[in-house]
């Protein structure tokens, strides 16, 4: 950049600050940094000069920790070799790019830090002035400059010491110009309002911008920060009571990570994180993340959420801070396993928060039931931590009207004898639906949303009344639940989301005597016949093998679903063959359940087992859901 079009750069971000935060930055207005006059020298965001070598004592004392380091290092030799970025958009998107931006820079910038070789601080210049001269970061979908901020900014304060005057000043330009600047648009930066991930992420990515260029414009840096910790409490109060994530699991690993991202750079350099950590919930959600992965490795997938589980940096913070490596179980299987982690961008935290962590002190979890309520209510229940063929049932409510989520209230995964029988088909990509002109944003009841084959309610383990959609403003909660070890179990309420199809349903699931599992159903009919629908959707090979029963195989296991009541029902299977060409494929699985009808103003019960092959007694009388255990 010519210095005539760096002043202007600078002159453009001093007259937005003036126009649009100078009223905000004054000592007397800053509501969190009045105090905060200096910054420690660079390197400061996460993790300070010489901490280093408590990381390198915990490579030397740990295998699992001396392999992760290893894999960081082989991935930036391969990246060594890459030719730089280019701004390619995909649709509305850069976001992939900005993604391979942030695990570049922070990978390579570990890697220099770690071990001084030249050729890693040579590439995360190279990649970071390459980032500096594309157009724009892609503001209309702030999530993009967002992450391409946080990437330029840890490499420009990791590497500061060695980059060059020309290439502080040119990154520096960047992250102002094309990081925070359009933050401070109205049309960009309508993060700052919201309850979803977008906030945690784009408060996360505009702090590390104001972190690393502090000395430049300390007042305005200050005011960023003040800002983001004001407004990412919007996010932080959807953990609220209990740390159950509303978006899931999939999105829990973005938005509670880029929060995590935030505090601890900030704890680190200002000694507090404002109590933003002390907010309802926050801290519980790592028990929430913890219980959503069952014994087969798979994450309870619902909502907009991938099929897979995977290693979650975020968790050694919230192991580290809370005393508790409980918390880290499924964690340490996924650290010492030798599944590739190297595409997870924030993967070199996990070096950070777990430097003080040593692996063989990780313990399996006591409890074997976790309850959330809020937004996305759900209960995780299993008969053992240590037993890979231990039952896992996964059981939510909610509302199909919150973020991100699907007509899935009552819906349930489970798994036995290492299978996953009853499972959740959870996201489409985004891109292959809004290329072909899918309105996929719009959560009205009537919205072409619903009509995207894996987001309704006519795929999900739960029920369909009359062949019609769940009401997308009905909502439900965890009623009641219990962790006695002879009945697990959870209740709720799910009448609303059938408002104007029932006058009543609630729905119960349990493990009983940790040995197969119930679903109990508790209906009433309108003032009409009405047909109700109950299904599974299952990967496995489905026969029909009575009136009442259904055989499931695979991989040479079985499993039976019996419906015990009522007497009469009609078993079937249904195809997974979408109706739409913008559908995705999905292939390998069936639906299966049964059709019964329930005659107007009538109550009725539909009691449902699953019963492993190798089940002990299952004949017990399975009570109505009010004498369920509490």
């Amino acid at each position: 950049m010519q210095p005539k079009q760096k002043s202007l750069t600078h002159f453009r971000i001093l007259f937005l600050a003036l126009l649009f935060l100078v009223p905000a930055a004054t000592q007397a207005q800053l509501k969190y940094l009045q105090e905060v006059k200096d910054m420690p020298p660079h390197p400061r965001i996460l993790l300070l000069q010489g901490e280093e070598q408590q990381i390198k004592a915990n490579i030397a004392a740990d295998p699992a920790w001396a392999k992760m380091h290893q894999s960081i290092m082989v991935e930036c030799d391969k990246m060594v070799a890459l030719p730089e970025l280019e701004r390619i958009q995909e649709g509305r998107r850069l976001l992939a790019v900005s993604r391979e931006a942030l695990r570049r820079v922070f990978f390579l910038s570990y890697a220099y830090r770690m071990s001084g070789q030249d050729k890693y601080f040579q590439k995360a210049e190279k990649e970071m002035l390459a980032i500096s001269a594309f157009s724009d970061w892609n503001p209309s979908h702030f999530l993009d400059v967002a992450e391409m901020t946080m990437a330029i900014s840890i490499g420009y304060d990791w590497l500061y010491g060695k980059l060059s005057v020309s290439s502080r000043e040119t990154i520096k330009d960047a992250i102002l110009g094309k990081g925070i600047d359009p933050s401070l648009n109205w049309r960009y930066n309508g993060f700052l309002r919201s309850t979803n991930n977008w906030n945690q992420v784009c408060n996360a990515g505009m702090s590390y911008g104001a972190l690393a260029v502090w000395e430049e414009m300390p007042e305005f840096a200050r005011t960023i920060i003040d800002r983001a910790v004001e407004t990412i409490r919007i996010s932080m109060a959807q953990y609220a009571p209990d740390g159950a994530y509303p978006e899931g699991y999939g999105y829990w690993g973005y938005g509670t990570s880029f929060n995590v991202m935030f505090l601890s750079a900030i704890e680190k350099v200002l000694k507090t994180d404002y109590d933003l950590s002390e907010l309802p919930g926050f801290m519980k959600t790592a028990g929430y993340l913890e219980n959503m992965t069952g014994p087969t490795k798979v994450c309870y997938n619902y909502a907009d959420c991938g099929a897979g589980g995977g290693l979650n940096p975020a968790m050694f913070w919230f192991a580290s801070k809370s005393g508790d490596a409980s918390l880290l179980w499924e964690e340490r299987g996924y650290l010492e396993s030798d599944r590739s982690k190297t595409r997870d961008r924030l993967l070199p935290a996990i070096m950070v928060w777990g430097s003080g962590i040593h692996t063989a002190d990780i313990q399996p979890p006591k409890e074997t039931v976790w309850v959330g309520h809020g937004v996305t209510p759900v209960a995780l229940m299993r008969s053992s931590w240590t037993d890979p063929n231990a039952i896992f049932l996964g059981f939510k409510a909610g509302t199909a009207s919150s973020s991100h989520a699907h007509m899935d209230a009552g819906s349930f995964v489970m798994e036995a004898d290492g299978i996953r029988w009853a499972m959740d088909f959870g996201m489409q990509d985004y891109h292959s639906l809004e290329s072909k002109g899918v309105d996929l944003w719009n959560s009205a009841q009537n919205s072409q949303r619903w009509q995207v084959y894996r987001y309704n309610n006519f795929v999900h383990n739960t029920l369909t009344v009359d062949g019609q959609l769940h009401n997308v403003k009905g909502r439900s909660d965890i009623q009641s639940w219990s962790a006695n070890p002879a009945f697990m179990n959870a209740i709720s309420d799910i009448s609303g989301i059938f408002k104007g199809q029932l006058a009543g349903c609630v729905r119960g699931a349990a493990i009983v005597d940790k040995q197969y599992v119930v679903v109990r159903d508790e209906l009433k009919a309108l003032d009409k016949e009405t047909i109700v629908r109950w299904t599974l959707l299952t990967s496995a090979e489905a026969k029909i093998t009575g009136k009442n029963t259904i055989e499931l195989k695979k991989n040479g296991k079985k499993l039976k679903i019996e419906v015990a009541e009522p007497a009469k029902v009609t078993m079937k299977t249904w195809p997974t063959t979408p109706a739409h060409d913008y559908d995705a494929p999905n292939p390998g699985t069936i639906l299966v359940g049964f059709e019964v009808k329930v005659p107007a103003n009538t109550s009725t019960a539909l009691l449902v087992k699953l019963v492993p092959q190798n089940a002990g007694k299952t004949s017990a009388k399975i009570p109505e859901l009010k004498d369920w255990p509490k």
